[in-house]
């Protein structure tokens, strides 16, 4: 299967997103982006790095809600806005990097975490769209 987990999401009734492959990957962007955030310097504490964490935190937080929803109309709303929240993580180390608060390997590596992030989440809410659209037909 593509998206391991993705059956589950499809199933309206699923509440366990921890088994979810995209809540897996979104969860580890999370402990990445806490981990690159911690060596910016200490006036970026309530700026840049409470951005970047936010926006992480809220990828996988949007997942684990959609999937509590009950309904996959309700599960696809909540992959879009996490869609988004990664897309922000996306611009907030790109701003990092320009700062120079990342270096080149390491916002390479970052970047290549939230492309993958971004990848599997767009995967798993075009299948749960798609089997939206055959169920309402």
């Amino acid at each position: 299967m593509l998206f391991p987990g993705l059956c589950l999401a499809l199933n309206t009734s699923m509440q366990d997103f921890r088994r979810l492959f995209a809540w897996q990957k979104a969860h580890a962007l999370v402990l990445r982006t806490y981990e690159v955030s911690a060596a910016f310097p200490k006036s970026e504490q309530y700026g840049l790095t409470s951005q970047m964490r936010r926006a992480a935190v809220s990828i996988p937080a949007n997942i684990a809600e959609g999937c509590c929803r009950g309904s996959r109309g309700e599960l696809a709303r909540y992959l879009r806005i996490a869609l988004g929240s990664a897309g922000e993580l996306d611009y907030y180390a790109t701003l990092a990097a320009d700062l120079r608060l990342l270096d080149g390997d390491l916002r390479m590596d970052f970047a290549s975490d939230i492309e993958e992030t971004k990848r599997v989440l767009s995967g798993l809410l075009k299948a749960v769209v798609k089997s939206t659209a055959r169920t309402d037909n």
